[in-house]
């Protein structure tokens, strides 16, 4: 697929990703490959242990489930697409309240993905892991 294609596809999906949030859980698994490589920056560390590294469509199923468990969305934005072959960069920003302790998070974020054949194969999310830590304790 073509950069553009990819860039499109990845904006529809965060679009319905912020406008329908927990809901959206089927649109993102549609859009991931079988084979998925999924990593996050906080990477399991305490308070964030649904952030482990996944490797299939049953491991991001188990991480979308740990978030929408964990945290509310308030919104996730993304200001700009940078698109190089197969790979595309999201940078925006999102907001998210922990259930548990009311605290609120704003931090920027940046995805890095790479495509092919219009599903995602390789996923890192950015984000400020020391501020939503701090979010997850009284």
């Amino acid at each position: 697929m073509s950069e553009s294609e990819n860039v499109a596809i990845l904006k529809a999906g965060y679009d319905h990703w912020n406008v329908n949030r927990e809901q959206a859980f089927d649109s993102w698994l549609g859009l991931i490959a079988e084979d998925i490589r999924f990593r996050s920056l906080a990477n399991g560390l305490d308070g964030m242990a649904f952030t482990t590294e996944c490797n299939c469509k049953e491991d991001m199923l188990r991480y979308f489930q740990g978030l929408a468990a964990d945290w509310e969305m308030l919104h996730y934005t993304i200001d700009e697409y940078v698109a190089q072959g197969d790979r595309v960069v999201a940078i925006g920003s999102c907001g998210w309240r922990h259930r548990a302790t009311g605290k609120e998070l704003e931090t920027p974020k940046v995805d890095l993905v790479t495509m092919r054949d219009g599903k995602i194969t390789d996923f890192f999310e950015l984000y400020d892991t020391a501020r939503a830590i701090a979010c997850t304790t009284p």
